[in-house]
């Protein structure tokens, strides 16, 4: 595993300098070059933006290897930082790799975003903001395109204002902005267009943490645009299974949403 920091210089990066610096960087974890370029899976672990849960890291990216997949792991910028923060750096991260897919044998259009609870939101960012979210750097970097190819939302905050918000990640993100009208602009089931990537998202109905619903939801508007999308939801779990083990049922997304990625969104995999 090699890291390298998604900016040139922290002052790139923008949204404030707060006392506790923190230098965002993408983790690598390459499968062994072939002669033909294979997918990527682009991890964003959860923690509310408070925090990246170890769990939903390098074990993640481990697994998506061992599924043929080249994968990363993004270490993103959380509270004290707010929004636009977490997000630049996930762009710049999709960017980054695009930008040395041939170095890494990653196909440039092979790429999905994976995120967990509140990196689930961040990843479902990624397929509905890549519009309107300056990320760029100055750099050759910005050339290359930052919407990714899938994304891959697992037990999702999709909601920060409505009844089946999760307060505590809209406040981490926007600080005291989470009580005006443009916190409401990042419930990101209000934010799916035609052109936004394909999607496989997974949830238990009876995640105490995260309501449902904001899986729900943002299946049925991806669903009403006519963008290809999967729901799973199993019945019993509590938040932050990452790989599920011990949840025999549960611990077979991994392999689902690997065989959506090469069925329904072409992508390449294998050792």
């Amino acid at each position: 595993m090699d890291v390298f920091p998604l900016w040139s210089k922290i002052e790139s990066a923008g949204t404030g300098n707060p006392k506790d610096d923190f230098d965002p960087c993408i983790q690598t974890y390459l499968l062994e070059k072939s002669d033909k370029p294979r997918g990527a899976v682009v991890v964003f672990p959860g923690g509310g933006y408070s925090c990246r849960a170890p769990h939903e890291g390098e074990p993640i990216a481990l697994k998506f290897n061992e599924l043929g997949f080249h994968a990363f792991v993004v270490q993103y910028r959380v509270a004290p930082y707010r929004f636009p923060a977490p997000q630049r750096d996930a762009f710049r991260a999709i960017r980054l790799i695009r930008s040395r897919a041939q170095e890494w044998g990653v196909n440039p259009n092979q790429i999905a975003t994976l995120g967990f609870s509140a990196g689930g939101h961040l990843c479902a960012s990624t397929g509905t903001l890549y519009r309107e979210i300056d990320a760029d750097a100055g750099d050759e970097v910005d050339n290359f395109p930052c919407r990714p190819d899938a994304i891959i939302p697992c037990y999702p905050v999709i909601n920060l204002t409505d009844g089946i918000a999760h307060r505590g990640s809209g406040e981490n993100l926007l600080g005291d902005k989470i009580n005006t009208p443009e916190a409401a602009k990042l419930d990101l089931d209000k934010r799916v267009s035609p052109d936004d990537p394909p999607a496989f998202l997974w949830h238990t109905a009876n995640d105490g943490a995260v309501n449902v619903e904001n899986s729900i939801r943002f299946a049925q508007a991806m669903w009403k645009a006519g963008v290809t999308c999967a729901l799973h939801v199993f019945p019993h779990a509590p938040h932050g299974v990452g790989l599920g083990l011990d949840y025999p049922d549960i611990a077979v997304w991994p392999e689902l949403a690997a065989k959506f990625l090469t069925v329904n969104c072409k992508f390449t995999a294998g050792k």
